[in-house]
């Protein structure tokens, strides 16, 4: 391992970063450069957590901090939580970016004949793991069986895939008021405690809070740093929202959504904006809407329909797949229908679909489900998949064998059929991670007293998924300052 000067690597970090920085990214800059160049001690796992709101500029020093790395002889991995997320670093870094979970796993078939995911090796020495959106890492019981990792503790895995080769850090990255994972009540990866106590990590902790002057001049941050602010364990006092002056960001009413919605759509395109609701059944019925009045598509399922996938899918992408499977929140576009026709009680389409996030990936021929496009659950129900299950083990009443019949329906196409939703509307847990040109927020019914930290925290994770205009749909006059 070369040598490294500390002086050295921060002034290098804050020349690339091209404006003055706060006096908090100054410090920040001394404190990452410091835990880059010391030496790594016998038997401890270094990691650094840096927090930091919208607006305070995490965006642009990690950018600087990855270009600079080669040059003191550093090898960086830039990781995120889904395709989405991987995609937004890679595009402010200049630099690839994986999903964690098609890094640090490989799918292997077990003697049932099922594939499981177990942990690669990691092939990286002295080598930078950077992991942004980090708000999003489930610890043990989060994201569930339906989650993007199944049962797994990711975090766990991260952590030993990270430090199992000689020389490895961790940098951890992400934002404390945006949602936490489902099934955790706080996001266990930005918490030192958990991390040092739990995971047995040496972690290093710098905060950002001092919004950066260019932000200043946005009311979408504006306004996403008047909402961060309500984050304390007191009720959140309205008004939340100061639009006056600012262009960015504005309240619009139900008589105007189409013609803002189809201006969005012209401007940015379709895949650039997006409808962000509080529950499935208020996103499935703007995606009916939108598909029926602005996009004119009167089928079920059209060519050029975009669909963000629900449940992970280990049985369609070919072994070779850089993907290495269709994951719980992955984007994509329907390229091509050959046929729909109903089996077993549900209906199916055989359609061949393109990844949004992975451009790199063949278009996939896949079977859908399209029971599964209009559930107001997240994918699925459980009790729907078991009579499915049910309906194809009644194929095979030959097979003597019971384990033998499973492993039937197990392989079938039709009990491996993809389940998404269509992506025009989606829930805020959806968006995580992602950023569109465009954002349209719409709160459904709300009274006074459902308005408390968790609906602040929905509500500033919704307003910072937009790069560049949002709308408030249908708000109440008591959010806005007069």
């Amino acid at each position: 391992m070369i040598e490294l000067d500390t002086r050295l690597m921060a002034g290098n970090i804050l020349n690339e970063l091209g404006h003055e920085p706060t006096e908090g990214q100054k410090t920040l800059v001394q404190l990452l450069s410091t835990f880059i160049t010391e030496p790594q001690k016998p038997h401890r796992q270094p990691a650094f957590l840096l927090r930091g709101y919208a607006g305070t500029g995490k965006t642009s020093l990690v950018s600087a901090l990855v270009r600079i790395l080669p040059l003191a002889g550093l090898q960086s991995v830039l990781l995120a939580p889904t395709g989405r997320a991987a995609k937004v670093l890679a595009s402010y870094s200049r630099k690839q970016a994986l999903t964690i979970h098609r890094k640090i796993y490989k799918a292997i078939s077990a003697e049932d004949g099922k594939l499981r995911m177990e942990l690669s090796a990691n092939p990286h020495k002295y080598s930078l793991f950077i992991v942004d959106e980090a708000s999003m890492i489930p610890g043990p019981g989060g994201a569930g069986e339906s989650g993007i990792y199944g049962h797994r503790d990711l975090l766990d895995d991260l952590i030993t895939y990270v430090y199992s080769s000689e020389g490895c850090r961790l940098i951890l990255i992400g934002d404390r008021a945006q949602l936490p994972p489902v099934g955790n009540e706080e996001s266990p990866a930005l918490d030192e405690d958990i991390l040092n106590n739990q995971y047995h990590l040496d972690t290093v902790v710098y905060e950002l809070h001092e919004v950066v002057r260019q932000s200043l001049e946005s009311g979408i941050l504006t306004n996403a740093t008047r909402l961060r602010r309500q984050l304390t364990p007191e009720k959140p006092e309205l008004p939340f929202f100061h639009l006056r002056g600012f262009e960015d960001i504005r309240m619009i009413d139900g008589a105007s959504f189409e013609d803002a919605l189809n201006s969005c759509y012209s401007r940015f395109g379709v895949e650039n904006t997006a409808i962000i609701t509080r529950s499935n059944k208020r996103a499935n019925l703007f995606n009916n809407e939108v598909r029926a009045r602005l996009l004119f598509r009167e089928t079920e399922l059209s060519a050029g329909d975009i669909i963000m996938i629900t449940r992970n899918n280990y049985f369609w992408l070919p072994s070779g797949a850089k993907a290495g499977f269709i994951a719980n929140g992955d984007m994509a576009e329907v390229r091509r229908i050959r046929h729909i026709g109903e089996m077993y009680g549900y209906r199916f389409a055989d359609v061949s679909i393109k990844l949004v996030d992975y451009p790199e990936e063949e278009v996939i021929d896949v079977k859908l489900l399209l029971d599964s496009m209009n559930t107001n659950t997240p994918n699925m129900p459980q009790e729907e998949m078991q009579k499915l299950f049910d309906e194809i083990l009644l194929d095979y009443t030959e097979i003597t064998s019971e384990k033998a019949r499973v492993e039937k329906v197990k392989s079938s196409q039709f009990y491996n059929a993809v389940q998404a939703k269509f992506a025009y509307a989606l829930t805020c847990h959806k968006t995580q991670g992602g950023q569109w040109d465009a954002v349209f927020i719409d709160h459904g019914y709300l009274t006074a007293e459902m308005v408390d930290a968790g609906f602040v925290r929905w509500l500033y994770t919704a307003l910072t998924r937009s790069t560049t205009e949002v709308y408030l749909v249908n708000f109440n006059e008591m959010f806005f300052e007069k």
